[in-house]
């Protein structure tokens, strides 16, 4: 059984602050309201009050206190709230008078809000929502996850389990009611035109790929090139700091680095990796694999290339560096003799072709922009996408397999009811463990421990 201690938490940013805010979820709350201010306000009404210290009387301060008896509050419980001055003092006084009442302890990081999942008053893909409302630091990130916190996943993936268990039920009615006289004979029929919608349905919203996914951890553009190229310096400028080692020694990139830049309100992940040649130096060779590897799994390489350099190596394909999307950034125009101002261009090869001098800022501008709708385009399709997470698109590829096997048994000869309704069982339950309705306990700590304490 669940631990039903009443819990508390400081809920607001970490003092000294304007305002702190505590909050109180459980069978004590109202007793800990009384022992802290003496009375219980009218529920959902803010109310001035006195905090004191119950053992000793001495007052802690002046707040407002808010009272939200359960079902009908966040967690579902009886939960209070005090509205205090933000001090490190105040804070700790108020919560070390909290911890001397019996029955009340320290909140878990996100305990409040798995409580709210408990009693139902989210689903876990509203909770999923709301840690990613919480982390998203681009408007994008922060659209996808309001939506996803106010039902969008939630609510389209219970619709489509219950149209499933209506087709379950035709099933089975055919099953256990063979013999009965007012069952109609064909109750397969409809069941398999409901799995058949349901898989377009679904498909449709895996459509997007891995889109939702990638708004979330943001879009992965790898800097690459061989050494000396400048790939540091043009890190440094699109980050606007100097966030990479800059030297004139071949090879001083030997790990991946990385920053995350808003571009256009849309999250990317900029890396910047070691200069890829051959060369025999253990750690040097160990830098150039990751460097590959990173590219591989970008889904833009930018491929600076010196074009002052003497000893210019080949440009590499999309093929040989096994890049979605391949720009090349012509660096260093400034030291290849009279340059004029800085164009881009396409090829077979490459989306875009861009002159630049990272050293003097030249044509950083033009980078950016094409950066900004590179990542507006890529975005564009998933304003109205349900999938977010892996989880997410495991499950409902789990969905579907099991509405195929089960369209398969119904195609073929002969009597298999029996074997469809146990597919069509499984798509339900796997749409039951994406809410959160069934078989959820082995997820629930690696979602509920990425919560701060007080969530």
């Amino acid at each position: 059984m669940p631990d039903r201690s009443t819990i508390f938490a400081l809920s607001s940013g970490r003092p000294p602050a304007a305002i702190a805010v505590v909050r109180v979820s459980g069978r004590q709350a109202r007793v800990a309201l009384e022992k802290l201010i003496g009375r219980v306000p009218e529920p959902r009404v803010a109310a001035l009050a006195r905090v004191r210290d119950p053992v000793t009387g001495e007052a802690i301060d002046e707040a407002l206190a808010l009272w939200f008896p359960g079902p009908h509050s966040e967690t579902g419980e009886d939960t209070a709230e005090l509205q205090l001055h933000g001090g490190h003092a105040v804070v700790a006084g108020v919560l070390d008078a909290l911890g001397r009442i019996e029955g009340c302890r320290l909140a878990e990081p996100g305990e409040f809000t798995r409580r709210a999942f408990e009693n139902g008053r989210l689903d876990l893909t509203a909770v999923e929502g709301l840690a990613d409302l919480i982390g998203a630091e681009t408007p994008a990130q922060r659209r996808q996850a309001f939506r996803q916190l106010k039902g969008l996943i939630g609510d389209r993936a219970e619709a489509w389990r219950r149209q499933l268990v209506e087709a379950l039920a035709l099933v089975e009615a055919r099953i256990d009611f063979s013999d009965e006289a007012d069952v109609p004979e064909d109750l397969i029929g409809p069941a398999v035109d409901a799995a058949q919608r349901l898989r377009s349905e679904i498909t449709a919203a895996l459509a997007g790929g891995r889109r939702g996914e990638r708004l979330r951890e943001g879009l992965v553009v790898a800097i690459a090139g061989p050494p000396n190229a400048g790939k540091s310096t043009l890190f440094n400028r699109l980050a606007r700091r100097d966030a990479a080692i800059v030297s004139p020694y071949a090879g001083t990139t030997r790990d991946i680095l990385e920053v995350h830049l808003d571009l256009d309100g849309y999250p990317v992940t900029l890396l910047d990796t070691a200069g890829i040649r051959e060369s025999t130096e253990p750690v040097e060779q160990e830098g150039v694999r990751r460097a590959r590897e990173r590219a591989a799994d970008a889904d833009l390489v930018l491929w600076v290339t010196d074009v002052s350099a003497e000893d210019r190596i080949a440009h590499p394909t999309r093929e040989t560096l096994k890049a979605s999307t391949l720009w090349l950034i012509e660096n260093k125009i400034d030291l290849a003799g009279p340059y004029g101002a800085t164009a881009w261009e396409k090829n077979d090869e490459y989306e875009f072709i861009i002159s630049i001098s990272a050293a003097k800022g030249d044509g950083i501008d033009v980078i950016i922009e094409r950066l900004a709708a590179f990542a507006r385009e890529y975005f564009s399709m998933i304003e109205t996408g349900i999938v977010t997470r892996a989880r997410h698109r495991h499950l409902f590829e789990e969905t579907v397999a099991a509405i195929d096997r089960a369209l398969a048994e119904a195609a073929k000869p002969g009597d298999h009811e029996e074997l469809i309704a146990e597919e069509l069982r499984l798509a339900a339950t796997a749409l039951g463990r994406l809410t959160g309705r069934v078989d959820v306990e082995d997820i629930l700590d690696v979602i509920f421990r990425d919560f701060c304490i007080g969530k």
